[in-house]
């Protein structure tokens, strides 16, 4: 994926259009001195719809198209004939896509199916015509409504990825290495913090032809579920993951504490987060020799209490088919 290309929150000014005015007529025909109201009523202005089409992996189609504007509705007119509707606008979006209200940052939907349609803005509602107003005692009403007005205002669109696994650590945890190593993307990677700015998906091959989508999420610091560093942009890509790889460099001053703090984090944030599958990965393990390999190993059964966990290097390309068999069993385990 081209980090470019990834557009993952945007801000759109959708307006739906106005209902037609409904018509004040009254038939006139030759022989019939006194036919009474014909007027018909207005159609209904075009709806604002989002639309899920899982075949869109960004919102970056809406980035440079803020107003979005439906047709409003056409006015009734004699002989009882009702106005045309409005043409409906359908905003096509990824699956995952949810819509708040930018005054109030409220979520008022979510599309995560394939051709779910949801309204953002209704269209107003087409005005009665003079013939809706008839009665035994006012049999020549001189009067219709007008069109109910369109609704307007600004919508955030904030999109989740869905991917089978996510990757959550700090940042330089080596996450963009791994994706790097075992697919084919080509997310940035150097030797400093917060090099990953933008959510990576790459497809991971597996044993027979089989393969699952693993997402670069990242890195997380402290504070995050409080909105620290980029905390809230983050943090809703990891909601929509099956699974979750905590990974924490080898080279870290405690492996234990890193990952209570990962876990801190993704709690405060979303306590659901808690019950998803997730493995403990050990990355650069490269740096480490035997003898240093088995005394961690050592303090992490003593620490960590019974979490399991794996060492990996995605440079030297060790234990990467361990952790995607792991992966593959906690992915289809039933």
């Amino acid at each position: 994926m081209a980090s470019d290309n990834f557009v993952d929150y945007v801000k759109i000014h959708a307006k739906s259009g106005n209902g037609g005015g409904g018509s004040t007529h009254f038939r006139r025909e030759k022989y019939i001195p006194k036919g009474g109201p014909d007027g018909g009523d207005g159609g209904r202005g075009g709806h604002v719809i989002l639309r899920g089409n899982k075949q869109l992996w960004t919102l970056l189609h809406l980035k440079f198209k803020k107003h979005i504007k439906a047709e409003h509705g056409g006015h009734g007119s004699s002989n009882l004939k009702t106005g045309s509707q409005g043409k409906d606008v359908f905003i096509d979006v990824p699956l995952g896509t949810i819509v708040r209200d930018e005054d109030t940052d409220d979520v008022l939907f979510e599309i995560t199916d394939e051709g779910e349609e949801k309204i953002l803005q209704k269209g107003g509602r087409g005005g009665l015509g003079n013939n809706q107003f008839k009665s035994p005692t006012n049999q020549t009403p001189r009067h219709a409504q007008p069109g109910e007005e369109g609704a307007e205002g600004w919508k955030v669109l904030e999109l989740k990825i869905l991917a089978d696994v996510g990757l959550v650590g700090f940042p330089n945890a080596g996450k963009s290495t791994l994706l790097s190593v075992v697919s084919a993307a080509k997310p940035e990677i150097a030797d400093y913090p917060f090099t990953t700015i933008r959510p990576n998906l790459g497809i991971v091959s597996y044993r027979d032809h089989r393969s699952f989508v693993m997402a670069d999420i990242p890195g997380i610091i402290k504070g995050a579920s409080e909105g620290k560093g980029l905390g809230y942009r983050f943090l809703r890509h990891i909601e929509r993951n099956s699974v979750l790889l905590y990974m924490i460099p080898a080279d870290c001053d405690h492996i234990a504490t890193e990952y209570d703090i990962l876990k801190n984090e993704l709690e405060a944030y979303n306590p659901e987060l808690m019950h998803k599958e997730s493995i403990l990965v050990i990355s650069k393990a490269d740096m480490l020799d035997e003898e240093l390999k088995t005394e961690l190993d050592a303090e992490l059964k003593n620490d960590l209490k019974g979490v399991p966990y794996l060492f990996i290097s995605s440079v030297a390309q060790t234990g990467l088919l361990e952790l995607k068999d792991a992966i593959w069993k906690l992915i289809h385990d039933d």
